[in-house]
């Protein structure tokens, strides 16, 4: 009864097609060089639409002058170089940006009963990432440009947060040529994505712990340098309310390019290092002196979570190994003690009830990112990867339908 309805859907979709085509106003067709176009009769294809299969002979205009070609009907049906509906393309994106191509063809032969290849899928699901690229873009662009004008800060949004952080992205050889990594002969496997997400907190639960407000949470991401993220990082925290807000806290991993983004779009911000992340580096010190399965002792864990660093300091000052390639190694996780000192006052921040943990980042690498372009066998140009990246953070940021709607606007 369903292939019957679609198989009707679609004669009746095919019908409405014609009498379209034959009620639209005629106007004359120019082409980009200026010169009227001349009518050379119809060509046919066959659409692929969400009720099925439909043919569609459109009107097809040549330019005497340049010999250009144009399919007015094509351009205002928004199929123009392809055989796929709007409404397919949308279907064909979303569930290649939810689960590998060929997996996603399944998705759509049974939930939709649409036959697509996997290959198709991977092309127009990187091709709609990609025009949510641009959408983005020229949204940021005019936010930054009105960025700039000075506005009341009336700030009605209590705890604004923006936090940061990378995860690796498996590459194609090809993107990886001459870049160092952490494979045992040196080289690369895969590129750094960067993720960033802004949220608010709603206030605290029954043991006076942060809430974060739901659903509140946005992303952005991109395999790009750190300066163009942290504009990127910027412009999303505007537009999400960043001047209306009472107090900003970013909160990172302590990297050096952090630092860096915070003191440049965020200045004001409480920079809090994660509390997770200090743990790492405070565990990697406790096997380069006591051996592989050991675990930082508890008087080291203590001062951590009181944040009181320079105490720590001299206490593992202690009992730097003998060893000159150890002690080396041991400095320079002191020094990321050292360096993240002020952003690492757990005490102070819990006793202003602030989140110290970057979960919602850390979540947000493993969903946005390392669910879909993590898996194992796969390798991504940073074309492709960059694509399906901005499709996914707009779909998590609850963005999608708004850019759907842009394009037929």
């Amino acid at each position: 009864m369903l292939q019957a309805a679609h198989r009707g859907g679609a004669g009746v979709l095919g019908t409405l097609l014609t009498q379209w085509q034959q009620q639209a106003p005629r106007e004359a067709i120019f082409c980009t060089c200026g010169c009227r176009m001349s009518s050379r009769g119809r060509r046919a294809k066959r659409l692929l639409t969400t009720l099925g299969g439909t043919p569609f002979a459109r009107s097809f205009y040549q330019c005497p002058q340049c010999q250009a070609s144009r399919f007015p009907d094509d351009e205002r049906l928004d199929v123009r170089h392809t055989t796929y509906s709007p409404g397919v393309r949308r279907l064909m994106a979303r569930a290649g940006s939810q689960a590998n191509f060929e997996a996603a063809a399944e998705d759509l032969r049974c939930y939709a009963q649409l036959v697509v290849q996997a290959r198709e899928i991977e092309r127009v699901a990187e091709e709609v990432g990609r025009e949510v690229e641009q959408w983005l873009s020229t949204q940021q662009a005019q936010i930054l440009r009105l960025a700039k004008v000075p506005r009341p800060t009336p700030g009605i949004l209590p705890k604004f947060y923006v936090s940061f952080d990378g995860t690796g992205i498996p590459m194609r050889k090809a993107e990886l040529a001459g870049r160092a990594g952490k494979q045992a002969d040196g080289s690369a496997r895969t590129r750094e994505a960067k993720l960033g997400c802004v949220f608010t907190q709603t206030g605290l639960d029954k043991a006076g712990r942060p809430q974060r407000d739901p659903d509140a949470t946005t992303y952005v991401g991109a395999i790009e340098s750190s300066t163009l993220f942290g504009w990127r990082m910027y412009a999303e925290a505007v537009r999400r309310g960043l001047s209306q807000a009472r107090e900003v806290i970013a909160l990172t991993d302590g990297a050096r390019y952090n630092h860096t983004i915070v003191q440049s779009h965020f200045p004001e911000a409480v920079h809090i290092v994660d509390l997770f992340h200090a743990y790492e580096h405070l565990n990697a010190i406790a096997p380069i002196l006591w051996g592989h399965e050991a675990k930082a002792p508890k008087a080291w864990r203590d001062l951590l979570e009181d944040g009181d660093v320079p105490r720590l300091l001299i206490k593992v000052g202690k009992r730097l190994p003998a060893s000159t390639e150890s002690r080396k190694t041991v400095g320079k996780e002191l020094g990321y003690f050292e360096g993240n000192a002020t952003q690492m006052r757990y005490a102070d921040f819990r006793a202003k009830h602030l989140f110290v943990g970057s979960g919602v980042i850390e979540a947000g690498c493993r969903t946005v990112v390392g669910e879909r372009l993590k898996q194992s066998g796969m390798r991504w140009s940073v074309r492709g990867a960059n694509a399906i990246l901005a499709l996914r953070c707009c779909i998590f940021s609850g963005r999608f339908e708004d850019f759907w709607a842009s394009r037929t606007g």
